[in-house]
């Protein structure tokens, strides 16, 4: 397979791939060796970042994707809005995804401490989007459940991976470009933040403003089975697209 080959067929691979392409899987599928598969990707990510460009290949969670490329984000976003409505997530939704992705991986009633109220319903929201996934069990007392975020949150978010994560402060710019929705997220309160002090400094400290914009793809609603705790809650209003 001659280099120009080798690219289409790299484009193609990257292209039809639900999820980041990893760089075994493109290599395997070409049957070429990584070295030269990588070469050829550097080359494409070059070739696509120039301005005529509406799409750039970036490498996230640990694979190759497209994404639109921020400057067209708005014409973007208008587009798929007037396809459906955007997928939007309530405050406390969004509070509870921002405790988990710096806590991680943390048990229910070590969020529900940190928020001082019962976050069950605002979990198997965020289990049903798939931004979170069960971690196993903690071994305590009782064996609670543990949380983390998912590979789809490394997706949604454009993180390579968890040393990505932007300043609590930026939480919410980040989340607003991610979910495609100017609407319907209040501020981040400061009790929020203040209720993060806990967290180890290491962890912040690396949290920097890496993250990059996203495209403004509709989150998928597809159901991930986990196991959840049963506890009575009064359940938060989540928006979806339908």
């Amino acid at each position: 397979m001659n280099p120009t080959e080798l690219k289409g067929a790299l484009e193609a691979i990257i292209y039809a791939a639900d999820e980041p392409a990893t760089l075994d899987q493109i290599a395997n599928a070409v049957s070429e060796e990584k070295p030269t598969v990588r070469a050829a990707l550097d080359e494409m990510i070059a070739a696509y970042a120039s301005d005529d460009r509406g799409v750039e290949i970036r490498a996230v969670a640990g694979g190759y994707k497209f994404y639109t490329k921020p400057q067209h984000h708005e014409v973007v976003r208008r587009f798929i809005k007037s396809l459906r409505p955007p997928l939007r997530l309530t405050m406390p939704a969004l509070e509870t995804l921002a405790v988990i992705a710096y806590r991680q991986p943390v048990t229910g009633p070590e969020i529900q401490e940190i928020r001082g109220v019962n976050v069950s319903g605002v979990i198997k929201t965020l289990l049903e989007k798939r931004l979170i996934v069960t971690a196993g069990r903690k071994p305590v007392m009782g064996r609670p459940i543990m949380y983390r975020s998912s590979k789809e949150f490394l997706m949604r978010f454009g993180l390579s991976d968890l040393e990505e994560l932007p300043s609590l402060k930026e939480f919410e710019q980040l989340a607003r470009a991610a979910l495609g929705s100017d609407e319907g997220i209040a501020p981040i309160e400061p009790e929020l933040t203040e209720s993060m002090n806990g967290v180890d400094a290491a962890t912040l400290e690396t949290a920097e403003t890496q993250a990059a914009a996203l495209s403004p793809q509709d989150l998928q609603e597809t159901p991930e089975p986990a196991e959840a705790e049963a506890e009575h809650s009064e359940q938060p209003k989540a928006e979806s697209a339908s």
